[in-house]
């Protein structure tokens, strides 16, 4: 049987702490060869993007492929620009276990990454959150760093001051000052840790602008190579984290800007998430170091959120069991 779960089933069912532990065990999973994920494949239809990723667990034994579609045209329809749902099925005997709109898992599992650097990476005594944008993805980016960080202050920069005040009502609860900035170098420069939330084709951060001592979250550039939100000076500044290697080099903006203008070479991203986590490569070796996180998303974190929600909703009866198969 196969369980389909919905945006609301999905919503009922998420624990944002178990997200971030199974994020973390995958991560060490992948740089221990427990876990496979291949670089993905892309599709380019008519200026839209469809996106398989795809991802393997021994230790759940489940695999799954997200299809993640980019389409710029639904924003004049009204519609998301991204969408994706998921598919798990049993490594054992390929039984296809889950169907999972992916909306809400992307956007939890994305900041529970996120967080994960910044527990390894930033400096303990972070104490000013810095967000570029101010929509959904800052919401969850805020409620997963301050569960690893003593968060106190968010320095906050969007376009919309309506955004800005809807995302002050979201984060209330945490009881965090929050200060809308007039500028983006001014969120930098207040930050501790910081995170970039923006679909940016062109560098909105300038390295010049980091401090030392600083922790970036690089997130909102969509995985395609001619889109970054951190110029090449910021790249070269920093000690660069990467989540996968090989789908960096195909999918991260970031790093191929980078490599082409020769800011930083290859030998300078080789470092993986998993890999420092695993305590198999360097964190942070001072204070005063930039580090930064480089996240383009992988099929193992909506894998082992999926798993969570999967394994939930049978034991707690939510969702629709289908018999594909009849």
């Amino acid at each position: 049987m196969t369980l389909v779960l919905t945006d609301s089933d999905v919503a009922r069912l998420l624990h944002r702490d178990e997200v971030r532990a199974a994020v973390e065990r995958a991560h060490a999973d992948l740089a221990r060869g427990r876990a496979v994920v291949p670089a993905p494949p892309a599709m380019s239809i008519g200026g839209s993007g469809l996106v398989p990723m795809v991802a393997a667990d021994l230790t759940i034994g489940r695999a799954a492929v997200k299809m993640l579609a980019d389409i710029p045209a639904n924003a004049g329809r009204g519609l998301p620009v991204q969408r994706s749902s998921i598919m798990v099925s049993s490594v054992e005997t390929g039984e296809c276990q889950a169907l999972i709109d992916g909306r809400r898992v992307t956007a939890v599992r994305t900041a529970a990454t996120s967080a994960v650097a910044t527990a390894h990476l930033a400096r303990p005594d972070s104490a000013v959150l810095g967000l570029v944008g101010a929509g959904a993805l800052a919401v969850e980016h805020t409620r997963a760093i301050a569960a690893v960080r003593a968060i106190d202050t968010v320095v906050v920069w969007s376009r919309s001051a309506e955004t800005v005040q809807r995302y002050r009502e979201a984060v209330a609860d945490l009881g965090l000052a929050v200060k809308p900035m007039t500028s983006i170098e001014a969120v930098v420069r207040a930050a501790d840790v910081l995170c970039t939330l923006t679909p940016s084709r062109d560098p909105v951060v300038r390295g010049a602008w980091f401090a030392p001592g600083l922790h970036v979250n690089a997130v909102g550039a969509p995985p395609r190579p001619d889109h970054r939100e951190i110029d090449g000076e910021g790249m070269r500044r920093s000690l660069v984290v990467v989540d996968s290697l090989p789908t960096a080099l195909a999918k991260s903006g970031e790093v191929v800007l980078a490599l082409a203008e020769g800011a930083i070479s290859e030998a300078d991203v080789g470092t993986e998430l998993g890999a420092v986590i695993a305590g198999l490569a360097a964190s942070r070796s001072a204070d005063h170091e930039i580090t930064l996180f480089d996240s383009v998303g992988l099929g193992l974190q909506d894998l082992v959120t999926a798993d969570l929600l999967l394994t939930r909703a049978r034991a707690e009866g939510i969702g629709t069991e289908v018999d594909l198969s009849a």
